[in-house]
């Protein structure tokens, strides 16, 4: 079989496998999605929740331990040099315990909650992203998270203390003409006795060429005695009949270990199955839940680097007698990325405290941090490339060799640029959320816009439809939001004691007003439900074609939820006396930030271009555009857009790498 000659699946049979896949019911609240909803439910994320004392002392004393390996023993400059993280680098984070750092201590691991995870993997990946990445894909989507999830005690017991100190694990989904559309999976596991027999090409394997267990995502195909569908196997990669093709190389992470495996008759016991058969998509779903918080953790790390440096440069750099920072054009950039950062910090730390708490479901949040985060961090590097200038655009390395200070900012950019694509491409996470925005909509009248719905299905439909909106419009109607006082919590109280510890009868100097965000939260989130519903009405079954409109609602949920959480932390931070003052600063110029993007947004579901973009893509891909292209020469490459991945034995050599 080759890759273009994979199984056709028709559109409809795409998406009731992704439907299958997802999780059916809520069984916990989500902020997030009563938000999309249009109610705003500050309760469930305030007051700020707190890790337990213990977690403290064992997550920041781990935290000390890192920082100083990561600036003794890591060498930045030699991996982006090299394109390779040293092997002794690797096993000097083997023996930190690394490796285990989200892996119970009873496995071997140090039993970090998500909220010191994800400050370790931002520590680590702001001196190098690609050890960042490296530790993530090993944690966040590779052996250890799944078998937590899903895995037999059995399968724990063998494999847990492994990837704590000693292996390194990968995550094999992606094939080279499968990406997002799992539906159309070639890689095949047929059962054979008390085995599976293993065929088929991964591509984009991060981690696969050093790992040593892998988590593979294959088709079983149904017969007696077998259910059949996606499943998923833990490999070893020295088996007989793995063979890492090619080490990818790519624009940034130039040391990620991310490669080509070929599977030809690789024998999988069963007992290596995660969970039942059939099970691969929703087991990779709902890993990925809490697996996506990794990399805007990454992100909120590398905006505090971009925001030393900026302050750092445009204190130094003069222009036209004063500082750069102080001219308007660049102070503008300097705020953006000040007060993004604040906003990335608390909406990764708000729902990594959510997911160790476990008593909020954040598949919605976790998504939205992924998105907002990896969208922003990209923003915020571009903004400190035109701040440093030429300066921004020139290597490290040149910069050093001329007599300046090493600074990649320029790595920076195109290291963070994988995010937008990396465990859901943006485009992919907006489909995403808006499929689980529209959840309570789709539960109640799906069959109303199903056109192969029958008659009786859409009378109950109707009727399910017709109890869920009498109670649900009328409150889309008032709220809070309407209130002048509303949230005055957040309006810093008139006796603040200031830090010289004598009271004021006024506010402390400095501070802002809070309140008024959360009351435009409120206020956007009724009005963003009711923008669904008129939507849903509208275009009913071709709201699924609405891709732009839907893309536009989950960006305004994104800095409806940022905003939320940046104000929360502030007012976290002001209670505990901790930067109060700079913290309400900071989210009071976020969410004035963040609410011009959201007027925008809001304009735009309805003025667009949506309906001209989709004739001009018509007419480019009919070729009625084509003189367009005249005038230039293409330096590509010859050969097939997507490579060819018949099953079959390698004829290439391993460049599997391990490292022990």
């Amino acid at each position: 079989m080759t890759a273009s000659s994979v199984r056709p699946v028709s559109e409809r049979e795409a998406r009731q496998v992704a439907e299958a896949a997802r999780e059916q019911v809520w069984h916990k609240p989500s902020f997030a999605k009563e938000l999309f909803l249009g109610r705003f439910r500050l309760d469930l994320i305030h007051p700020h929740p707190a890790p337990a004392p213990d977690d403290v002392r064992r997550g920041e004393a781990f935290l000390a331990k890192l920082g100083e390996f990561c600036a003794t023993r890591v060498d930045a400059a030699r991996i982006e040099r090299e394109a390779r993280i040293p092997d002794e680098t690797i096993k000097g984070l083997k023996e930190l315990g690394a490796l285990g750092m989200k892996i119970d201590t009873k496995y071997g691991g140090l039993g970090l909650t998500q909220v010191y995870y994800n400050k370790a993997l931002a520590l680590a990946g702001s001196v190098s992203p690609a050890i960042g990445a490296l530790l993530s894909a090993h944690q966040s989507i590779g052996v250890p998270q799944p078998l937590k999830l899903f895995g037999t005690q059995e399968q724990k017991d063998r494999f847990l203390p492994r990837c704590a100190r000693t292996d390194i694990s990968a995550f094999l989904l992606t094939e080279p003409d499968v990406g997002s559309d799992p539906a159309r999976l070639a890689t095949t596991a047929v059962p054979d006795g008390d085995d599976y027999l293993l065929d088929g090409v991964k591509l984009w394997t991060t981690n696969g060429v050093v790992a040593d267990l892998l988590v593979v995502m294959a088709r079983v195909p149904r017969s007696d005695g077998h259910k059949g569908g996606i499943s998923a196997f833990v490999v070893e990669t020295a088996s007989e009949g793995v063979t890492v093709e090619n080490r990818n190389a790519f624009m940034g992470l130039r040391g990620l270990e991310n490669g080509v495996t070929r599977f030809h008759r690789v024998r999988v016991p069963a007992a290596n199955r995660i969970g039942p058969e059939g099970a691969g998509l929703k087991i990779a779903l709902t890993t990925l839940n809490t697996g996506r918080l990794s990399l805007p953790a990454m992100c909120a790390g590398a905006g505090k680097w971009c925001l030393k440096i900026a302050r750092e440069w445009s204190a130094a750099r003069e222009q036209w007698g004063k500082p750069i920072a102080e001219h308007e054009a660049v102070g503008a950039k300097i705020s953006f990325i000040a007060a993004t950062t604040f906003a990335l910090e608390a909406v990764i730390d708000l729902a990594s405290q959510m997911a160790d708490e476990d008593r909020n479901d954040i598949r919605i949040e976790a998504a939205l941090a992924k998105l907002y985060g990896s969208e922003m961090a990209w923003l915020m590097a571009d903004e400190l490339v035109q701040i440093r200038g030429g300066r921004g655009y020139e290597t490290a390395a040149s910069l050093a060799a001329r007599g300046e200070r090493a600074v990649p900012a320029e790595q920076m950019l195109r290291d963070l640029r994988i995010n937008r694509i990396f465990e859901g491409s943006t485009e992919i996470m907006h489909l995403l959320i808006a499929r689980e925005a529209v959840d309570a909509h789709l539960s109640v009248a799906g069959d109303l816009i199903d056109p192969d719905a029958s008659l009786p299905d859409k009378g109950k439909a109707a009727a399910r439809a017709g109890g869920f909106y009498a109670r649900w419009l009328p409150g889309l109607v008032t709220g809070p939001g309407q209130l002048p006082r509303a949230y005055a919590e957040f309006r810093p109280p008139a006796d603040h004691r200031h830090p010289d510890g004598k009271r004021s009868a006024r506010p402390a100097s400095g501070y802002r007003d809070l309140s008024p965000h959360l009351r435009y939260v409120e206020r956007s989130a009724r009005r963003l439900a009711r923008s669904t519903f008129y939507a849903m009405s509208r275009w009913q079954g071709r709201m699924e074609t609405k891709q732009g409109f839907l893309s536009r609602i989950v960006d305004i949920g994104a800095e409806l939820f940022a905003m939320s959480a940046a104000c929360v932390r502030a007012e976290m931070l002001r209670s505990r006396g901790d930067h109060g003052v700079e913290a309400y600063q900071l989210a009071d110029t976020f969410c004035r930030q963040a609410r011009i993007r959201a007027d925008e947004l809001f304009g735009r579901l309805w003025t667009n271009t949506d309906d001209l973009d989709r004739k001009v893509v018509s007419g480019v891909l009919s070729g009625a555009y084509e003189w367009l292209e005249q005038g230039i020469l293409d330096p590509s490459g010859d050969g097939p857009w997507i490579a060819d991945a018949t099953p079959g034995p390698t004829s290439r050599r391993n460049v599997h790498r391990p490292i022990h």
